[in-house]
């Protein structure tokens, strides 16, 4: 018999948030436009995300300098840690 390993939710359950995000389920290319291309796909995606709020929280604790993370571009996370110091 084959039991699944058991794993502390204080190691695992820090990022379980991604597995309810929307962006896994939608094109990741979206959320990581090229230069100048737009983020408008990805940020609608975000408005209906339950887990929004976490994924920006997760973007600003690891300074992620690429991508559409939680509704807002890398020069908005910035702008938003600036406001925040």
């Amino acid at each position: 018999m084959h039991e699944e390993p058991e794993f502390d939710d204080d190691e695992f359950g820090a990022l379980s948030w991604q597995e309810r995000a929307l962006c896994a389920q939608t094109d990741p290319e979206a959320f990581f436009p090229e230069k100048g291309g737009s983020t408008r796909e990805a940020k609608k995606v975000c408005l209906s995300c339950e887990v929004r709020t976490e994924c920006l929280e997760y973007a600003l604790s690891n300074d992620e300098r690429f991508g559409i993370w939680g509704g807002l571009s890398e020069r908005e996370r910035r702008k938003l840690k600036k406001r925040a110091v």
